[in-house]
């Protein structure tokens, strides 16, 4: 495994163990971290001399279970606020203090540590541009420089808008040698609104989505008793904007207190205090409903359910295909119109149930009522047949393994030659 990823034949001649820095922004929701977890599992069980650092702003990283060769640098969090900006998370620092902080740490970390591959998650530049000094100082070691997406990001508009203002187009010309797309380019590309190069858009490899295994070990918490037998699983990711579906699940077991299965909530670590007693409060009024506030090895969880009522996060969306598991998405919408897209195109494809919440409240309920009645009976995602549909981590190894021609040319100059 020695020169995993390498470029340039220094890197290849070394003979100390492959270094693979992941950067891991996390402003809400666990969704980057949970991504960043599953690639680096599976880089580490590639072979016994991989390194791995995570650069993450989770506070809940280190709840969840990581293989051997992997350890985290923790930069002070962020966190986004209703309005839609972002402050700080626990410090009492104005964000551009805490941006410099984070600024700095990132780039202090990345020199110490020395990567042969540097992997982003979803931000060419960082969270406010906190990457362009450590990715100015990669540049000039030979280090290869990933951009790490998911499958959908937004719509296309607000895709390229975003890009343009945060200078990402530029960022990923000057700095990024491959673009790795967590999912399938038949089912969404989500640069095509972007005008990115020839040079760069070439480089885009879809990888497949990234299958998810029942983590090894004990369960991390106690499952209530509905658990022992058939349920469906209602999951919220992190909850911080989950509070609707777990509403319109409830609101539906009220309505109908003898639905076929009973029901497992997963109300998640973000969900706010005031829900958290509303919904304790309901459920206990349910003989055939129970809770759970959070569970790092979900999987476990997801793979006993009989069915999943999610909201279509790219976490949850591989957890579903990869345990089988007929399952209802009912989107956000709001402030990404990112799960709405992955939500419809499934649909379309035949790989889950949509259920787009309306203005009439009564017919959300009465379509729950439905979706929940019927979900023991539909058909599993295999039954649809796409290649590659789960491949996505054999295929980045495989591809972080293909060394890359040394460049001539620093990358800037190598862009203006064209």
């Amino acid at each position: 495994m020695t020169g995993f990823g390498a470029r340039t034949q220094p890197r290849l001649m070394s003979s100390r163990p492959t270094r693979v820095l992941f950067y891991s922004h996390d402003t809400f929701g666990l969704g980057h971290i949970r991504r960043t977890r599953s690639l680096a599992n599976a880089i580490v069980g590639s072979g016994p001399d991989v390194s791995v650092l995570i650069l993450s702003g989770s506070p809940l990283a280190g709840s969840f279970h990581f293989g051997e060769g992997i350890d985290f640098v923790h930069i002070p969090s962020v966190t986004k606020t209703k309005a839609g900006t972002y402050s700080s998370a626990n410090l009492r620092m104005d964000i551009r203090e805490v941006v410099d902080l984070r600024r700095a740490i990132i780039y202090e970390a990345t020199r110490a540590f020395r990567p042969d591959v540097f992997i982003a998650d979803k931000e060419p530049t960082g969270f406010q541009g906190e990457l362009l000094p450590t990715l100015e100082f990669l540049s000039k070691t030979g280090c290869r420089i990933v951009l790490g997406i998911r499958d959908v990001l937004d719509d296309p508009e607000t895709v390229r808008n975003e890009w343009i203002s945060r200078g990402a187009v530029e960022a990923v010309s000057d700095f990024y040698d491959d673009i790795f797309v967590y999912g399938l380019e038949r089912f969404f590309r989500p640069l095509d609104g972007v005008p990115l190069p020839e040079r760069i858009a070439s480089k885009i490899t879809y990888t497949g989505y990234l299958r998810r295994t029942v983590p090894r070990g004990p369960a991390a918490v106690r499952y209530p008793k509905i658990a022992k037998g058939p349920f469906i699983l209602v999951a919220t990711g992190g909850g911080g904007d989950g509070a609707s579906i777990i509403d319109l699940a409830l609101s539906a077991y009220e309505a109908k207190p003898d639905m076929p299965m009973p029901a497992l909530i997963v109300t998640g670590p973000y969900l706010s205090r005031s829900h958290r007693h509303e919904f304790a409060a309901r459920i206990e009024r349910l003989p055939n409903v129970d809770h759970i506030a959070f569970d790092p090895k979900i999987e476990r969880l997801i793979s006993r359910a009989a069915g999943v009522v999610a909201m279509g996060g790219y976490n949850t969306f591989c957890e579903i295909l990869s345990f089988d598991k007929p399952s209802v998405i009912v989107p956000r919408e709001f402030p990404r119109k990112e799960q709405a897209i992955r939500a419809r195109r499934a649909a379309e494809l035949g790989l889950v149930r949509e259920l787009r919440e309306g203005p009439d409240r009564l017919a959300n309920v009465e379509q729950m009522i439905h979706e929940l009645s019927t979900l023991g009976d539909r058909p599993r995602p295999s039954s649809v047949k796409l290649e590659n549909l789960l491949d996505g981590l054999p295929t980045v190894c495989d591809e972080l393994m293909r060394p890359r021609m040394p460049m001539v040319l620093p990358r800037k100059e190598l862009i203006r030659s064209h």
